[in-house]
């Protein structure tokens, strides 16, 4: 494996529109921060890159809606994300922002020199316009119904409810999600990556070149590659963004996935020239080939880091590519999917406002629950769990009863070790190559197995001084004592070097009560005593003897049932909210005259039998008595009703539909139902029974 003399680190731009949340968190910024803080450990040279993401529609709609400048919205939230990040303790070296001068500039002469060496496309294509706001709107700007499961609030680009990717020309009634009007296909002229060129390139480079890559990345990668690229649009129809450089372009600004990625460079560059003694040349991060280049991200962002912004880097030319995109899952929140809309979802700032101090508690929760190769679940249940049966009563116990007892018999001074017994061999065996160990899942991206490593440390250290007594052997053999203390003094200092990449707040306190220094970045000229560094993990020397601790306090509290409480109830209010806000009536339709109603034949019929279609999870098979004779009739009701349930009931139907074919039966007529508003489906049913064939009207 090639040796590098550097490492650049980037995380995903959180997106300028809110806060950032617990599944951003859990997916892209803890994971990316342990690693940062483990490379910088073992003495690398790193930088870690982050900022945010400032330009797109969502911006420009908030605006309006404020009654501000979309200016004013990146403002706000990107002093909240920083500031945010920084009281968490996200190390990042630098955290700019795509409204830089320096990211304009950076961003306008990279897409220059795209469109001048001939390596962009110009096409005329056909996109959803908005008459009442004249502006085009983009794939996520665009609801209306659902070709397949016709959910009336389907995306642009993908519905929520039944998961299908769509394009927004496959949407039933399209519609402005900000102005609710009809939308119109109109042609615009702009500018393409044509991904189908470098196809053949990305599958050796991915396919043959990265098989190390997480299995969901590189499957991803790998369906894509499969199918056939096509161009991609660099270039939008908008107002608020960075121009485009180009004559003739007015109107026109970089596509933000364009952009946006090229922010870890420009913000390369200005960290760089704000400090060229330290840092060098933004040249040496990102254009030698002596560095190495991680990003992390979350799932739905790889196609865009694994695809769309190499292919850009590829052809522009002189840029290194990712060595590694360790993508994780999603994390949901107590069982549903985390939604910044819908304001579920636990946001980082309240986080650090309801739990001052305890932020290692939120770091240790989210790698323990890393949603590193598949979705998981966040709960605070399990969070408070993490803190008071892991945190207090593990790794905090330890850590207090070995600094306790030292206090207690030897006045917080480092005792002498004796000779060492079999058992104590035995302990010492079992945390020699917790260095190795965990520089192996480190390396190798697996976090959470990481931490659960320098746990397993703490449990070596309970098991050790409960199985040893020492409170009981003072009386009878002091000298076997200051064996035991000794050892369970420098197993405490293990765990502060081992847990620092994770809780680095609570291994800083930690490396206080043992009066040392922790090593967390090369660069640094520690001057003390004791020194904690990574290449000295696994040590049973860290701590010298005679070496004074001072008086030592708890490392972390119990977290109460009337905190997570309060949690859990903010949450429900926040469903009823949205049950709320969802129970509104639909638009209504454009008018009908009385002509076209009365040509629906409209009946009540009875239910004889019911059952459900093979092969299909939506629909029900009805035998209906309409008055004259047995009538077919299929509906996608089946996840709403077992067929028992309505045998025997009457239902509305439209009589005069023309038959249609589905699953191989026909269907002789449409059963009304109506939508709730939590979108569950009942059937529209007369108030007392009539006779079957009866009319509607």
């Amino acid at each position: 494996m090639k040796q590098y003399k550097r490492t650049t680190i980037t995380a995903a731009l959180p997106y300028a529109n809110g806060g950032v949340h617990i599944g951003h968190m859990a997916g892209v910024y803890v994971p990316a921060d342990i690693y940062a803080r483990y490379l910088r450990m073992r003495g690398q040279d790193v930088m870690f890159v982050g900022g945010s993401d400032e330009h797109g529609v969502p911006i420009t709609i908030r605006a309006r809606k404020e009654g501000i400048t979309p200016q004013d919205v990146v403002d706000r939230y990107h002093a909240l994300i920083k500031e945010s990040f920084a009281e968490f303790g996200i190390s990042f070296d630098v955290y700019s922002r795509t409204t830089s001068a320096t990211h304009h500039e950076f961003a306008a002469a990279f897409f220059r020199k795209l469109y001048d060496e001939g390596k962009l496309v110009e096409r005329t294509t056909k996109q959803f316009y908005d008459q009442t706001t004249g502006q085009f709107k983009t794939d996520r700007d665009i609801v209306g119904e659902c070709p397949y499961c016709h959910n009336p609030e389907a995306n642009g680009d993908q519905c929520e409810k039944c998961g299908r990717d769509l394009d927004p020309t496959e949407l039933i009634n399209p519609r402005s999600k900000e102005s609710g009007a009809q939308l119109v296909l109109k042609d615009t002229n702009n500018w393409f990556l044509p991904l189908n060129e470098y196809s053949a390139w990305l599958k050796e480079w991915i396919l043959e070149g990265h098989k190390e890559w997480r299995t969901n990345v590189y499957g991803q990668c790998k369906s894509w590659l499969d199918m056939d690229l096509q161009p991609r649009a660099m270039t939008r129809d908008l107002d608020w963004g960075i121009p485009v450089p180009v004559e003739g372009a007015e109107g026109k600004v970089l596509y933000v996935w364009f952009d946006a990625p090229i922010g870890y460079i420009s913000n390369t560059k200005e960290l760089c020239e704000s400090n060229p003694g330290r840092w060098g040349t933004w040249q040496q991060w990102w254009q030698d080939e002596d560095t190495r280049l991680v990003h992390f991200i979350g799932k739905d962002n790889i196609v865009f880091h694994c695809i769309i912004f190499p292919v850009m880097l590829k052809a522009h030319g002189g840029y290194i590519l990712p060595d590694n995109v360790p993508a994780n899952e999603f994390l949901n929140l107590e069982g549903d999917k985390i939604s910044t809309s819908r304001n579920w979802a636990v946001w980082l700032h309240e986080y650090l406002r309801d739990f001052p101090g305890k932020q290692d508690v939120l770091r240790y929760a989210l790698t323990a629950s890393a949603p590193e190769t598949k979705d998981n679940d966040f709960t605070w249940a399990d969070f408070q769990a993490r803190n008071n049966n892991e945190l207090v009563a593990v790794y905090g116990n330890f850590v207090n009863r070995a600094l306790q007892l030292t206090q207690k018999y030897y006045e917080g001074r480092v005792p002498q070790p004796e000779a060492l017994n079999d058992y104590d061999r035995q302990t010492l065996a079992e945390f020699a190559d917790v260095k190795a160990r965990m520089e192996t899942l480190l390396d190798s991206f697996k976090l959470r197995e990481a931490q659960k490593e320098a746990m397993n440390l703490a449990r070596i250290g309970n098991k050790y001084l409960a199985d040893s007594e020492p409170w009981k052997l003072i009386k009878t053999d002091p000298d076997r004592v200051r064996t035991v203390i000794n050892l369970s003094l420098q197993l405490t200092a293990n765990l502060c070097i081992a847990f620092a990449p994770f809780l680095p707040n609570s291994s800083e306190r930690l490396a206080g009560m043992l009066a040392a220094s922790m090593q967390t970045r090369p660069e640094e000229k520690v001057e003390a005593s004791v020194v904690l560094a990574w290449n000295r993990l696994g040590s049973t020397d860290l701590l010298p003897v005679g070496h004074q601790l001072p008086q030592p306090s708890l490392l972390f509290e119990k977290i109460d049932d009337a905190a997570i409480q309060a949690q859990t109830d903010r949450l429900a209010r926040i469903k009823q909210e949205n049950i709320a806000a969802a129970f509104r009536p639909a638009e209504v339709k454009a008018p009908v005259g009385y002509d076209d109603f009365e040509r629906l034949d409209i009946r009540v019929g009875t239910v004889l039998e019911c059952q459900r279609v093979k092969k299909s999870n939506k629909l029900l098979q009805f035998i209906i008595d309409d008055g004259m004779e047995r009538r077919t009739i299929l509906s996608g009701i089946a996840a709403y009703y077992e067929p028992q349930q309505l045998v025997g009931r009457q239902v509305c139907f439209i009589a005069n539909f023309p038959p249609r074919k589905m699953m191989g039966i026909e269907s002789q007529g449409m059963i009304l139902s109506a939508v709730d508003y939590d979108g569950t489906l009942r059937v529209v049913t007369p108030e007392q029974a009539v006779r079957p064939g009866c009319q509607v009207g």
